[in-house]
């Protein structure tokens, strides 16, 4: 039994093409506010109407 012994050499624009895929940023999970439908991150406080859960947690001036 011998040493790890790669078949051939990779080249660095071969070697970082494959390293590059996990570069890539994911979008963002958005899930619709339960009260007024506006886009939000999920298990937070809504910008725009002040709630979450359907409950009003702050006060939005209007």
């Amino acid at each position: 039994m011998g040493a790890i012994c790669p078949k051939g050499k990779i080249s660095k624009a071969r070697r970082d093409k494959r390293r590059a895929s996990t570069w890539k940023i994911a979008m963002p999970n958005l899930a619709a506010c339960s009260k007024c439908g506006e886009l939000m991150k999920p298990h937070r406080v809504c910008k725009s109407c002040g709630s979450y859960n359907r409950k009003e947690v702050i006060k939005k001036a209007e």
